[in-house]
């Protein structure tokens, strides 16, 4: 098959489904995914579709600029969110500092804190879900004041921002709807940008938690560069990720 048929059919796809898979593209026409990833690359240099992570999407579907419920997310990747919060729960030491950003895949550090660290790690979180867990798990945890957003349960606003711009945390673990070489770390909300922006500037290290479906996946707002965290992912993407800034694979060695 002729490269420009080839275009032609991932094109059709997408215009039908909104979305396209490497890997079906590739089964449906007996080509090799490497192949189709290079087709799809040129496709969206020339502005035809729009790359991400394992396919493509329409140019229209590129933005998003709204959030599902979190009890809708709570249930999406669940495995791979696991392994996530399992990896980044091991990152945490005696006499740190850590903030716990509000979100689903962050949620999951909480069950993996070693035990050990009671009494020796102080917690700061904007996610009343995770406070909640922490406290009753023995940690020391405290939560800023603000506003509660009722589709992500986060406290944001001024006096949220105002509190951390007084901490200097030693770790910080961020959520993040997209994750983009070009627009960096996105969400739908700019409350919650501000609020991740400034605990970025007051840690000292960052790590941003990420299911490989965040990848090339670009919302409304950016609140940092590729470059100002540590991603945390359950698999590592092979299309330049990994020379924009550190990646760590979080493997499950029950599985």
């Amino acid at each position: 098959m002729l490269q420009e048929e080839r275009f032609e059919y991932i094109l059709s796809r997408v215009s039908e489904n909104g979305a396209v898979k490497v890997t079906s593209v590739a089964e449906e026409l007996g080509i090799s995914q490497s192949t189709i990833r290079r087709d799809i690359k040129e496709l969206a240099e020339t502005g035809r579709l729009h790359k991400v992570f394992g396919g493509a999407v329409a140019n229209e579907n590129v933005i998003t600029t709204s959030d599902s419920a979190i009890s809708v997310r709570e249930n999406e990747h669940t495995q791979a969110k696991d392994d996530i919060g399992r990896f980044a729960a091991e990152q945490i030491n005696r006499d740190d500092f850590v903030f716990i950003d509000a979100g689903t895949t962050t949620r999951r550090i909480i069950p993996y804190i070693d035990e050990s660290l009671k009494g020796t790690v102080t917690f700061v979180t904007n996610g009343v879900v995770h406070a909640r867990e922490l406290a009753a798990r023995g940690f020391l945890v405290y939560l800023p004041g603000g506003l509660l957003k009722g589709t992500t349960e986060a406290i944001v606003g001024t006096s949220a921002v105002d509190y951390v711009e007084d901490c200097n945390f030693t770790k910080s673990f961020m959520g993040t709807n997209g994750v983009d070489l070009n627009k960096g770390y996105t969400i739908p909300e700019m409350d919650e940008s501000r609020m991740k922006a400034s605990i970025i500037k007051n840690s000292h290290t960052v790590y941003v938690l990420a299911d490989s479906s965040k990848f090339d996946k670009v919302s409304s707002v950016s609140f940092g560069k590729l470059q100002d965290a540590c991603i945390i992912t359950d698999a590592i993407p092979d299309n330049g990720y990994s020379d924009a800034t550190v990646i760590l694979e979080a493997v499950c060695q029950d599985r």
